[in-house]
């Protein structure tokens, strides 16, 4: 099948790193690995202020783009145009304008792969793009729900609940288990690399640097840390962003000898990262499902983290990691304590996540998944 793949919050060719991002190029190559992919547009519909007249202006502009990609389509030949058409992430903040438009025009299904839906948001400040959010829901023949959270808000809005589908978040595990197999050679090259005390665990965080859920996340951190200052630990901070100056001062109350900011890491040197650090700690306040949580168990790296959102979707609480109550630095000081105890249960923890990262979260299993619903809806079409 050709499909024509759209993520409106943030397109998979930004430069600025996020999970976001990660999820949109991941569902690039799920959907690839069977099917004939293109991006078929790179405008963003994010309207961050919930002002009226910025979504009326998206929503204008995203209708022009919608007649472009119609009437380009319409003069292509019958065997180039999408036989699909997929959106990833959409929400009331950054809905879809150009799908429901384009795909109801070509007569082709239409599909969603993470949505929310906020029944509080309807005549508030980001009124006309909870509507329009809404209706893609609505009217999408297959969506798939990466958090079980979701589950509950969207399912009401569909007058078939099988056209609901379950996709585990997901990434190519193959070079984080690749690093995971020589994690004492990397964890050396950490100690190397920034002057680390040797015996000291070394505890990783991986977040944007922002505004927000993020510095939030930070500062909860950086108070459970404060709490442990008398055990041995280092801290390796990998993110950048427009609160970096935040976020350093959220930690300097402690040791600078302790916390190491490296700035960001692209895709190529986190294996190494995860796998050469003994704990990834993330307070993950209003955390969709994480990332970063998931690549670091790929890697075999243990998690900390808050229990909100997607999270337990992700980090299995007991099993791979530990899930805290959210936003409670002295929970999570309590937990980072007792792990940090038993050095024994990071290792059942490290050799448990390698195992179901890549039994569930492996992206040759999303593929299979996206496939099987994909292919049957062009059986349907042609039934």
């Amino acid at each position: 099948m050709r499909i024509a793949f759209y993520a409106p919050m943030k397109p998979a060719s930004s430069p600025v790193p996020s999970g976001d991002r990660e999820m949109a190029r991941n569902l690039l190559n799920a959907l690839g690995s069977y099917h004939d992919v293109n991006v078929a547009s790179e405008f963003v519909s994010r309207d961050g202020k919930g002002e009226h007249r910025i979504q009326r202006r998206i929503a204008e502009r995203g209708a022009e783009i919608a007649r472009e990609l119609i009437i380009r389509w319409a003069n292509t030949p019958r065997t180039k145009r999408p036989d699909a058409w997929f959106t990833y992430h959409v929400y009331h903040k950054a809905p879809d304008w150009l799908g429901p438009i384009v795909s109801t025009a070509l007569k082709i299904p239409y599909f969603l792969a993470e949505v929310s839906h906020a029944p509080k948001q309807a005549g508030g400040a980001w009124d006309i793009g909870y509507r329009s959010a809404e209706n893609a829901i609505k009217n999408a023949q297959g969506i798939f729900g990466l958090s079980r959270l979701d589950k509950a808000c969207v399912l009401p809005l569909l007058d078939d609940p099988s056209r609901y589908h379950r996709l585990a978040p997901f990434t190519d595990v193959s070079a984080f288990a690749e690093a995971a197999r020589v994690r004492e050679k990397h964890r050396k090259r950490l100690i190397a690399a920034h002057n680390l005390p040797p015996a000291a665990p070394i505890l990783m965080a991986v977040g944007m640097m922002r505004e927000g859920d993020k510095l939030s996340s930070y500062r909860v951190l950086a108070d459970a840390l404060c709490q442990l200052r008398q055990r041995e630990w280092s801290l390796l901070i990998v993110g950048d962003g427009p609160a970096r100056d935040s976020v350093e001062g959220s930690f300097k109350r402690l040791p600078a000898d302790r916390i190491r900011f490296m700035g960001s890491a692209d895709c190529e040197q986190l294996p190494a990262l995860y796998a050469g650090a003994d704990l990834l700690t993330w307070p993950a306040v209003n955390e969709a499902y994480g990332m970063a949580m998931l690549e670091a168990q790929a890697a075999g790296l243990p998690v900390i983290a808050g229990k909100t959102g997607g999270v337990p979707d992700v980090v299995h609480n007991g099993e791979t990691g530990v899930l805290c109550p959210v936003g409670n630095a002295s929970a999570f000081a309590g937990a980072l304590a007792g792990l940090l105890d038993t050095p024994s249960q990071l290792k059942k923890f490290s050799k448990s996540a390698l195992t179901l990262t890549a039994s569930e979260n492996d992206i040759s299993n999303a593929a299979r998944t996206l496939d099987s619903v994909l292919r049957l809806s062009q059986e349907t079409k042609v039934a």
